[in-house]
């Protein structure tokens, strides 16, 4: 982005290396930030039209062409309310929460590429910055849990708080088990090592021995978005609305802004790490005249799917269950396969790095 501006559009010849470099960096934000935004509009319309389905309705139809613009219509209804405060709330905190929520599902975004080549920023830690970042996220719903100063949030913090962190040392090992293979944190160096490493014919590691290590990760990023059947935090028969009871007009916006974002990273990072990313599914010469972008967008929708899907056909786990699902299943499967990985390629000699 850089030399696009600097020698592309010759505004080295006019600007200071410094203010080139902050309004490079500034376009290259607003141009992945911007349509993730819109992108979150769209895929909430298609989790309602998926719902509807499944129900057997309509679902948003009136608003716009299929109803296309129900979620602009609601974005500006909320956007005029009144936000309400609680008396008892520490004010500052109350709004820092949502907005932390939005950002840290926004900032992961920097990493993701979508072509050789087409990514904010090409980290040699990727995908050790997305795990950050992923870990990070449970701090905007602790603040609101916290700042609300009502029972049933805090709750629903403490829950979520629990629910993450349980959930993220499964998908640290599943991490660890792709990572021997690509010998490489890059997350474009991952997508270009699954070439044909499926029987010499498929693009991805899904294909492979870490098959199940792609379950146990999408499990764990329904834990980790907290969509059902892992929705205990905002579990709406015993908390109420959880973390979000006090939150109203823009700022419970922010939250389901944050929510759906993170969704969306999510299903970008399966794509990635198991399906071959931008690559076609088949290694079929034909195959890659169809750009990158569109494999990539068209895998994320299905993973999409999968999630709303998911919600509206299997019931809610009790606590007690999803705690056990996490630490007595998940971690210690995940655990064996990356001893059975690390074993394989050691002993064929196929350890990367």
């Amino acid at each position: 982005m850089y030399d696009f501006f600097a020698n592309y559009l010759g505004l080295s010849a006019y600007l200071e290396s410094g203010t080139i470099l902050f309004i490079s960096t500034l376009v290259g934000v607003l141009v992945v930030v911007f349509p993730v935004l819109i992108a979150v509009a769209m895929i909430v319309w298609v989790d309602r039209k998926i719902w509807a389905a499944i129900h057997l309705r309509k679902g948003p139809n009136i608003v716009g062409p299929f109803g296309l613009m129900q979620s602009f219509a609601d974005g500006l209804k909320v956007f005029l309310k009144e936000t309400i405060i609680p008396a008892g709330a520490n004010k500052f905190l109350f709004l820092l929460a949502p907005a932390l929520s939005l950002i840290f599902g926004l900032v992961g975004w920097a990493v993701i590429p979508f072509g050789e080549g087409m990514v904010l920023s090409d980290l040699n830690v990727g995908i050790l910055y997305l795990f950050a970042i992923s870990s990070l996220e449970v701090y905007g719903i602790i603040i609101a849990g916290w700042a609300s100063n009502s029972r049933y949030a805090f709750l629903g913090a403490m829950r979520s708080a629990a629910q993450m962190v349980s959930y993220e040392v499964s998908i640290g090992f599943v991490l660890v088990c792709v990572l021997m293979c690509v010998g490489s944190l890059n997350l474009t160096d991952i997508v270009l090592a699954q070439q044909g490493v499926g029987f010499g014919v498929f693009n991805g590691y899904v294909f492979t021995g870490l098959l199940p290590m792609f379950v146990i990760f999408f499990v764990s990023a329904l834990a980790e978005t907290n969509r059902t059947p892992f929705d205990l935090p905002e579990a709406e028969e015993e908390l109420v609305a959880g973390f979000q009871i006090e939150y109203s007009s823009m700022s419970m916006a922010l939250f389901y802004l944050g929510e759906y974002a993170t969704i969306i990273l999510m299903c970008g990072l399966m794509s990635i790490l198991f399906f071959g990313g931008w690559l076609p599914i088949v290694d079929w010469e034909p195959l890659y005249a169809i750009p990158g972008v569109i494999w990539l967008f068209g895998k994320m929708l299905f993973f999409f799917f999968c999630f709303a899907w998911v919600k509206m056909t299997v019931p809610r786990y009790r606590y007690d269950q999803l705690m056990r699902l996490g630490w007595k299943v998940f971690l210690p499967i995940s655990l064996v396969w990356v001893v059975l990985t690390s074993g394989y390629l050691v002993f064929f000699g196929k350890l990367a790095g």
